[in-house]
């Protein structure tokens, strides 16, 4: 590892995401690392497990993604588009979809990479009411995410209304498993296409009964490895000397079209960008607080990963979440792991 005086300022926040529970929740690990070196780097706490204590978290622990894993799904598409076995903006080849008549059938690939495909589906992680991420994963969906997602019905004309969707993405896996097949097939896709180039060799996912790859959630790799693949995002695609998706697909992903009503972040096409920081930065999400952070200028790449629900302070009346605090983060890391890029140049 390497790092220097100048980087005392990235070490302290890291420490911090540790020792400040009530700020960040239980954090499990944070690698920064700059121009491909690793400049800090720490680990802590026990994963959950039904049993109890669960394994203490290591450099060697598979870290679950939840929606780090639709960054993913964008890098697995690039590569059949650069193919030409995708086209963005055709209308999407979903059997739900095909009878005359259908107004879903103008919901493009474009549409449902960018979550503006119109469908009306409830991305609420708490069981109150109607949750159909949680029907969808957990529920009578999950043997057949792709479907169950496919067969909600239009809230709004395709391309009008902006909302964050994991289902979304699974029919957008479907598509990914009619092109390259299902199950053994798209895992091997997985591997020799993205995970294998990035020098992921630790990553694995999870399909759901049907062989469809559950791209709104499930990933599981390493802290290091989570780094990899956003280091091949911070050099425009590219790893290890090879592109691993087509020139401009970064771009694509990264180019924002809407600003999601609830948090106020603007969204591209299964990426998020950063604002606040005056290197433009990008990052991939995921529920209670994972966080893979892009920023091509500095070359820094952060990965954080942890448990960070939501939470209300006793103390104020407004609520206080652990999201804003880690979005405050995820800008400092930025400002001070690129001041360090600049010392050393």
């Amino acid at each position: 590892m390497t790092q220097g005086a100048e980087d005392a300022g990235v070490v302290a926040l890291v420490d911090a995401m540790f020792t400040d529970e009530a700020r960040f929740g239980t954090t499990y690990a944070v690698v920064v690392a700059r121009r491909g070196e690793v400049i800090a780097e720490r680990y802590g706490g026990r994963l959950p497990s039904r049993s109890g204590a669960g394994p203490a978290v290591g450099p060697d622990t598979a870290l679950l993604s939840w929606s780090i894993a639709k960054s993913v799904l964008h890098a697995a598409v690039g590569v059949l588009v650069g193919a030409g076995a995708l086209d963005p903006d055709a209308p999407a080849a979903v059997p739900e979809w095909r009878h005359v008549g259908d107004p879903r059938r103008d919901i493009t690939l474009e549409h449902l990479l960018c979550m503006r495909d119109g469908l009306d589906f409830v991305e609420d992680y708490v069981d109150e009411g109607r949750s159909d991420v949680i029907e969808m994963l957990f529920g009578a969906g999950r043997t057949d995410v792709a479907h169950f997602a496919a067969q909600r019905p239009l809230a709004h004309p395709p391309g009008t209304v902006f909302n964050y969707s994991s289902g979304s993405s699974n029919i957008v896996a479907g598509l990914l498993a009619r092109v390259v097949g299902s199950g053994p097939a798209t895992v091997e896709f997985l591997r020799d296409a993205v995970f294998g180039p990035i020098g992921m060799d630790s990553a694995r996912v999870r399909g759901d009964d049907a062989g469809t790859f559950v791209a709104s959630s499930f990933v599981y790799a390493t802290a290091r490895d989570w780094v990899r693949f956003g280091e091949c995002y911070a050099h425009d695609g590219v790893a290890g000397g090879r592109r691993v998706v087509p020139d401009g697909w970064v771009g694509h992903g990264v180019r924002p079209r809407s600003v999601d009503p609830d948090t106020g972040w603007r969204h591209g096409a299964h990426w998020w960008v950063l604002d606040g920081v005056a290197e433009p930065t990008f990052f991939a999400n995921g529920y209670d607080g994972q966080r893979l952070l892009v920023s091509p200028g500095p070359g820094l790449v952060v990965a954080r990963f942890g448990r960070s629900p939501v939470v209300h302070s006793p103390v104020v009346h407004s609520p206080v979440v652990h999201r804003d605090a880690l979005q405050e983060w995820c800008r400092a890391v930025v400002v001070a792991g690129a001041a360090g890029s600049t010392f050393r140049s």
